[in-house]
């Protein structure tokens, strides 16, 4: 979607624009590496995705090059922007807020599984929101009564430990935190899921389509998309600071039917009725 809405734009890769990667490759602490490499090249704009982290390493390697971020963390929160309308600095965005609808996604969670007195947490202690998604959790659960249980270890080598670890303290749902890394791992860790009997929500479409029986969030297609055209116009010669962060507005409630009947869920009707997409 980026780079189709950037060749929208007038700028076609390997025609008259360039794009260079950098991949992480989920661990965090290359990020600063990774962006001091693109600013030693002399880019004409960053564009950064996955999250705050490469935004935050970008801002930190340069004020002067123009970043376009795609993120679903509080930008202003993680000192990215001033504010949505006035980002300020060198830094705007396309925004897809996942980590906003924590209270949400735990509702829908707690009508897809009503009999669960434990939900389990999968929360990726790298990640550099994972602390104030964990407070947000508690106080969302707080709120209405429930139990969670949140594991101490979620690397690629530790996801399966973490479940676990999890299905020991007696979790019978999960919920997974917004985290691009969980996304780039999203088929390992919904097969872990269903391995453990674990029925579970994600933040993103992306999750239910590879096999997750529930998914509540912004589209990352529309962000991207939304990246693509921020770009372009960068290129043309707009300042970042004066592009207004894109936030969505409207959010998808996606369910795979097939795995909620292979876990053995009858998707409630208050659920069904609020579907955007059911995949069969």
């Amino acid at each position: 979607m980026f780079r189709k809405e950037l060749g929208e734009t007038g700028y076609v890769d390997d025609r008259n624009v360039a794009i260079e990667y950098r991949w992480a490759a989920g661990q965090y602490d290359r990020l600063p590496t990774l962006a001091a490499e693109l600013v030693e090249r002399g880019v004409s704009v960053i564009v950064a995705t996955g999250g705050n982290p490469p935004a935050q390493a970008a801002k930190a390697a340069t004020s002067t090059i123009p970043i376009v971020f795609i993120s679903g963390g509080d930008s202003i929160a993680g000192g990215l922007v001033a504010s949505f309308s006035r980002p300020g600095g060198n830094v705007t965005a396309g925004s897809w807020l996942a980590t906003t609808l924590v209270p949400k996604r735990l509702d829908f969670l707690r009508r897809l599984v009503p009999n669960a007195a434990v939900i389990g947490v999968l929360v990726n202690p790298s990640f550099v929101d994972h602390e104030l998604q964990v407070r947000e959790l508690q106080e969302a659960a707080a709120t209405i009564g429930q139990q969670i249980k949140v594991p101490s270890s979620a690397t690629a080598d530790g996801l399966d430990t973490a479940l676990v670890s999890l299905v020991q303290q007696g979790a019978r749902a999960l919920y997974v935190a917004n985290d691009p890394y969980f996304l780039s791992r999203r088929d390992q860790i919904i097969a872990l899921a269903a391995h453990h009997a674990l029925p579970a929500i994600y933040f993103a479409r992306e999750f239910a389509v590879s096999g997750g029986p529930l998914s509540y969030g912004a589209s990352l297609a529309d962000a991207n998309r939304q990246g693509g055209i921020y770009t372009g116009k960068v290129l043309k010669g707009a300042l970042p600071a004066d592009l207004p962060i894109w936030q969505p507005s409207t959010f998808e409630l996606v369910i795979n039917l097939k795995t909620a009947k292979a876990l053995g869920i009858e998707v409630p009707p208050t659920i069904y009725a609020l579907a955007d997409e059911v995949i069969e």
